[in-house]
This record gives C-alpha cells, sequence and structure tokens, in this order.
C-alpha cells in the first residue's frame, strides 16, 4: 500500500492529507503542537470563557472554497455563522462603508459609485464558482473558464491604487482598499489589485462568516473526517529532517519554504536550495485580543453589525501605511483588523464579556509595541473604546513566529506578496509543489494559490504528489 507522511497540520495539511487519503494511500500527519490546526485554533487568552481565535478568524474563502465544500464536514460538527453585516469600513466623524453579502445592497449605500461598483462586481460574483475553480488551480494550467478568467486578470493587473480611483466616494474607495490591504503589500505596486479584487467579490457572492465555537471547530472538524478514512495524526512531534519521518512513499510539508530548506537539506537539488533560500518573506502581524465589557461604541452604530472591521481610514491612508510598512518602517497610524466575531457567535462571549480580535500590519520582524498604536486607531472611529478593555494579551512578530514557526518574522501570508511571488511561488517552476527531492512535495501557503484558509495548496500539492506516483 502506498504511504504518506504530512508534516504540518494547517489547513494546507489536513487538505493534502485528505485528499491523498481519499486515494487510498495510508497517511499519517505529524503536528508540533499539542493541538492541530496551525493559524486555526482558539484559545481562552484573556479571561475564563471568552473565545479568541488565534490566527485565521473570518473565512470568505473557506466557506468559498470548492475543495472544503466537496467535504461533509457539517456531518463532522462545522457550522458557519454569519453577521448582519459582512464587512465594515469606519471613516472619521461617523461615516462608514459595508459590505454585505449582496451587490446591489453594497453598492446601493456608495452614494454615485453605486453604479460603477455593481459594474466592476456584478459579473464576477454571479459566476465566483466559476472563478474560484481557476483563481485557486495551480497557476501553470489552461483556465476552464478562460473569457471570465481574463477579467479578473485584467481586473487585478493595475495596482490598488489605480482600481480605487474608479471610484468618487472616500466610502467606495476604501472599502476596496480595506480588502486589498489583506495582501500586506504596497498598494502602489502593480497587481496588489488581485486580492482585493478576489476577497471584494468572494465576500458578496459567500460572506464573511465565522465558525461556531471558533475557527478551531474547522481543525476538528476537518480532524474528524480525516480520521473517518483512515487517516492517523500525531502531535507533539517536530520533525527536523527527513530521518525524522517512518519510510513513507510521499512526504508532503505544510511548511516555510525555509522549514523545508531545514528538513530536506542536501537531499534538494542546488538551483531549489538556492531558490529556497531567496524566498522572500512579508510585513508582520502584531496581535492583541481584548477583552471588553459590552460592544465597542462605534461612532457609526451599524459598524457594531459587522463581523469584520477594517481600521485605516481613507484609501490613501491606508496606501501609505502599507507602503510604509512594506518598506520596513513603522506607520503612525497602520491598517488595523478588527474582528467582532461575537456578533455571529455569541458563544464566543461569556458573563457580558465580548472577545475583540485585533492586528495591524507591522514591518517584517518588528520588536516594537504596537498596541497602543492598535487601541488608538479603534478609538478613533469609536471614541471610549479604551475604557471598556477588562483584558488583553499580546502576540508580536516574535510570538507569531513561535505560535506557527510557519509566520517566519510575523508573516501570516508565509511569503511577501511581490510582483513574482505573486504570480510563481516559491519559485519559478512549472510544478512549483515538487522540492525537486523524490517524493518530497510542498503544500503551505508558500505554494499558489497563496494564503487564506481554504485548503487549496494542499489540495493542488497533494494532486500533483498522485501525479508523480502514477508515473513511476
Amino acid at each position: 500500500m502506498t504511504t504518506a507522511a504530512v508534516v504540518g497540520s494547517g489547513p494546507n495539511g489536513l487538505a493534502a492529507a485528505i485528499h491523498l487519503a481519499q486515494q487510498g494511500v495510508d497517511v499519517t500527519l505529524y503536528e508540533m503542537a499539542d493541538v492541530v490546526g496551525g493559524g486555526m485554533r482558539t484559545s481562552e487568552h484573556t479571561l475564563p470563557g471568552v473565545l479568541h481565535d488565534d490566527c485565521a478568524a473570518f473565512h470568505p474563502t473557506g466557506v468559498a472554497s470548492p475543495f472544503f465544500q466537496s467535504l461533509p464536514l457539517p456531518e463532522h460538527g462545522l457550522t458557519w455563522l454569519w453577521p448582519e453585516v459582512e464587512l465594515a469600513h469606519p471613516l472619521d466623524g461617523d461615516r462608514a462603508a459595508f459590505l454585505y453579502r449582496d451587490v446591489a445592497r453594497t453598492a446601493d449605500a456608495l452614494g454615485v459609485d453605486d453604479k460603477r461598483w455593481s459594474r466592476l462586481f456584478n459579473g464576477l460574483v454571479n459566476r465566483c464558482d466559476d472563478l474560484l475553480a481557476d483563481a485557486l488551480a495551480p497557476v501553470v494550467r489552461w483556465p476552464s473558464h478562460p473569457f471570465l478568467f481574463a477579467r479578473f486578470g485584467v481586473s487585478s493587473i493595475p495596482s490598488a491604487s489605480v482600481t480605487a480611483r474608479l471610484f468618487k466616494t472616500d466610502e467606495a474607495r476604501a472599502l476596496f482598499g480595506g480588502s486589498a490591504a489583506h495582501a500586506l503589500t504596497s498598494l502602489r505596486m502593480p497587481f496588489s489589485s488581485a486580492v482585493g479584487m478576489m476577497l471584494t467579490t468572494v465576500g458578496q457572492a459567500y460572506g464573511w462568516p465565522v465558525v461556531q465555537g471558533g475557527t478551531i471547530q474547522l481543525a476538528n472538524a476537518l480532524t474528524s473526517y480525516f480520521a473517518s478514512i483512515g487517516g492517523t495524526i500525531h502531535t507533539g512531534i517536530h520533525i527536523t529532517s527527513l530521518a525524522d519521518i517512518p519510510c513513507a512513499d510521499v512526504v508532503m510539508l505544510d511548511t516555510s519554504p525555509t522549514a523545508a530548506l531545514s528538513i530536506v537539506g542536501n537531499a534538494l537539488p542546488q538551483k531549489v536550495r538556492r531558490a529556497y533560500g531567496k524566498y522572500k518573506y512579508g510585513p508582520g502581524a502584531y496581535k492583541v485580543d481584548f477583552a471588553i465589557r459590552g460592544d465597542i461604541p462605534w461612532a457609526n452604530a451599524m459598524v457594531a453589525r459587522a463581523g469584520t472591521v477594517h481600521c485605516g481610514g481613507t484609501f490613501d491612508e491606508i496606501a501609505d501605511a502599507e507602503s510604509s510598512t512594506s518598506k520596513g518602517q513603522i506607520p503612525t497610524r497602520p491598517f488595523v483588523l478588527v474582528g467582532q466575531q461575537y456578533v455571529a457567535d455569541p458563544s464566543r462571549s461569556h458573563d457580558g464579556v465580548n472577545p475583540i480580535w485585533a492586528y495591524a500590519h507591522v514591518p517584517h520582524g518588528f520588536t516594537g509595541d504596537g498596541t497602543e498604536a492598535i487601541i488608538s486607531q479603534i478609538e478613533r472611529f469609536a471614541p471610549g473604546f479604551r475604557e471598556r478593555i477588562v483584558g488583553m494579551f499580546v502576540r508580536n512578530t516574535t510570538d507569531m513566529a513561535t505560535y506557527n514557526p510557519n509566520y517566519v518574522g510575523g508573516d501570516i501570508a508565509v511569503g511577501a506578496n511581490t510582483m513574482k511571488q505573486m504570480i510563481m511561488r516559491p519559485r519559478v517552476a512549472i510544478n512549483p509543489y515538487a522540492t525537486g527531492a523524490r517524493g518530497v512535495f510542498l503544500c503551505s501557503s508558500a505554494t499558489p494559490p497563496g494564503g487564506g484558509v481554504h485548503g487549496m495548496c494542499g489540495l493542488n500539492a497533494a494532486r500533483a504528489a498522485m501525479q508523480s506516483l502514477k508515473g513511476k
């Protein structure tokens, strides 16, 4: 019987393990931590009974993932929950923009930009599943829906700054810019529209839901299904070299290229060692979990109904902050992503205390204190927030890398979204999942299609592994 070893139990490691097991392979998964999930964990960091997602928190690409949709995850405990407002973007005063799971409703609130917004997103949202089938697939392939994919590609080539100029209002520009900022790169760089176009499209088609009981429940559902089809998981085992892995026909590495270079070592061809050694990591995340009494007192009360909030001000402010961060400079007002998961999932709160999830984009390996900058940015749009805090838990970029070694320098995207790495990562290759070492494949977010809790990197890599086995 064909055997496989998977190193790492993040969404991509679990996806790779599941696909291989579905093909009749005997799969064993090894996780360094005592709990599976990688970035999909949930903890009581501040007060007992108050649940905070450790990293992954909102899941537009998770609920839309073609692979996750193909699995019976609801039978294994997964429940998606949606807030009334998918995403809010407050501006100074009491102004704000809102994203709904409906293009028309989103556009209607954007004033003179309503028709422009609808023209840009209607066709993509209406065919979101077709778009995702191509956008989340390996890069080197002919798309199944070439004209649709070409339309998306044309919209993704410009910088986010150029795309934002399509709109006249601060609200529409900021709403797009906040989603584009998830790329953790300069919004003035070509192709920086891609992430904004994708997240805005998927958000209006599928929403930005959370997982009932915390993101750990998605990891638990994947783990439960994997076990039900014969998979085996060992936790608390740190794989440092191929010698640590019992003999296996296939090895899947849900790791950074840096870790893969260490684990595989001289078994890698020289050109691959060189490429992995030059792989670029991006800005980091400085994360603070807050426990607050009651709700955040947003100046615009509608923002309190949103599951996700982008605190960055106008598009130009966001672009300036992201540009500084990409250059290794800490902005005075960093882009801050805020999670109010309890709005959709009250089970995360306890005794009137609610969990608030927040992180700021900071330079790679930033060692300073970003807590006050995060509080001030939220306070800017919600005067009185500071007084409601009853508990805090901080993870700086070093702590993020300790929590998950894939997050080198605090880079939760596992790779800088440079022009080259947005198209070809972790190296220029027809098969980017193959490491060049016999039977060893990379399946992390450092491979196409990149970051996000969707499992498609793992699925694509596992398919490449199965293809190599058939070619023997």
